[in-house]
């Protein structure tokens, strides 16, 4: 028997999985190509980009790859901005890679698209006749309205105006799409007030929590921040952090020290190394040892869509986690039990001191924490969900995954 073909569209190229929004659709096409033979089609920004996507081919049957530089991107994103279109479409859109798809869906048709992120629709809603899957991951509408709330004039207006064309976008995607998923309850609560949508459904992120792995020294002084410098709601947290809520955990223990973990940090984030007790890494081959070495993770964010995989990572490593509601939100953690959760300074200190202060109550919560990861956010939990929503809204269109015709 004939296995189904199946492309599967991304905005950013999902291989090597090591950031946020390469994560989730990595773990999914990898799954897909189990059931079907997965056709990859995703943009790169650089040379060393496209050669690392080149480690792809072993997850999939096939890629297509294109490279859109930043000039280009920036260009189209401008041209959108006195148009109805959200101008984020623009910084996602090559026109290279939309010819690949049609070329490749003339000759050899698919059975079924998998899209994952909005931004992404854009190349196969031209495939007229052909089953369509979009997974929007977040609903990234609120996090652009949430933007707006957090800056200052024009830009506070910028993102409220991309905020409402967005979400003017996903209605009209939701619409055009057989089935519609996100990774969250709350997500999904966004998603269907849409009213637009024909199916829905969600299923979460996961975390591979072997390659994640406890280990058993860390340095009873040391807290640990983890996460991309270039991403504003990082950035925002950082500031806090060492701002607000660093000299609060001193008072009370003044040999407190913070690890912020993450690539390109901009200048205003590496001056707080100027502080001995704060380390700014930059980029690092691996942020594990780092958040490892540390008592506990403390991710103060106050934008937070979705999932934060960084503390799905930390909570896998049984290194407690600190963080806000809007953030823990995104997990399925009860706080107190699995995650500590306030939304003040005071709040977020205190809890960071319970757990420097208890070695007890932080070897609980830790332990509590990666059993709520294995049991809760495993992808192969995960996957089951998504298999569960395939099977419901195409059936018989794929096969189990090791099935007939695998």
């Amino acid at each position: 028997m004939r296995r189904p073909r199946l492309l599967f569209v991304c905005h950013r190229f999902p291989y090597p999985p090591k950031r946020g929004g390469k994560i989730r659709p990595f773990n999914i096409l990898r799954h897909l190509q189990q059931r079907a033979d997965v056709t990859v089609a995703s943009l790169v920004r650089s040379p060393e980009e496209a050669a690392e996507a080149q480690g792809i081919a072993g997850h999939c049957s096939e890629f297509l790859l294109a490279r859109i530089g930043p000039a280009a991107a920036l260009g189209r994103m401008l041209w959108r901005l006195p148009t109805a279109t959200p101008s984020s479409l623009g910084n996602f859109y090559s026109p290279e890679l939309a010819r690949l798809i049609r070329q490749r869906a003339r000759e050899t048709p698919f059975d079924l698209a998998f899209v994952h992120c909005s931004s992404a629709a854009q190349y196969v809603l031209p495939l007229t006749g052909l089953p369509k899957v979009l997974d929007f991951g977040d609903m990234d509408s609120e996090k652009w309205s949430d933007y707006a709330k957090w800056r200052r004039f024009p830009l506070s207006a910028g993102y409220w105006l991309e905020g409402r064309k967005l979400r003017r976008e996903e209605a009209r995607l939701a619409a055009a799409v057989e089935l519609a998923t996100c990774t969250t309850r709350a997500e999904l609560a966004s998603l269907e007030a849409l009213g637009t949508a024909r199916a829905t459904g969600w299923f979460p992120n996961g975390v591979d929590a072997e390659f994640f792995s406890p280990a058993d020294d860390y340095d009873p002084d040391t807290i640990c921040f983890a996460g991309r410098m270039d991403y504003f709601p990082n950035q925002q947290a950082v500031h806090w952090l060492v701002g607000e809520i660093l000299p609060r955990i001193r008072r009370r223990r003044p040999g407190a020290r913070l690890l912020v973990v993450g690539a390109e940090p901009p200048a205003a984030i590496r001056r707080y190394a100027s502080d001995p007790g704060v380390e700014v890494t930059g980029t690092v081959p691996d942020v594990r040892p780092y958040v490892r070495s540390a008592a506990l993770s403390l991710a103060p964010l106050r934008i937070a869509r979705g999932t934060q995989n960084k503390i799905l990572e930390s909570a896998a490593m049984a290194v407690p986690v600190v963080t806000t509601r809007c953030a823990a939100g995104g997990v399925d953690m009860r706080p107190g039990e699995h995650i500590l959760v306030a939304d003040d300074a005071d709040g977020l200190a205190a809890a960071a001191l319970e757990l420097l202060a208890d070695p007890g109550r932080r070897a609980e919560l830790a332990a509590a924490a990666r059993a709520r990861v294995l049991s809760h956010h495993a992808w192969t939990a995960s996957m089951r969900r998504l298999d569960a929503l395939l099977d419901r809204h195409f059936p018989g269109l794929l096969p189990a995954a090791g099935g007939a015709g695998a």
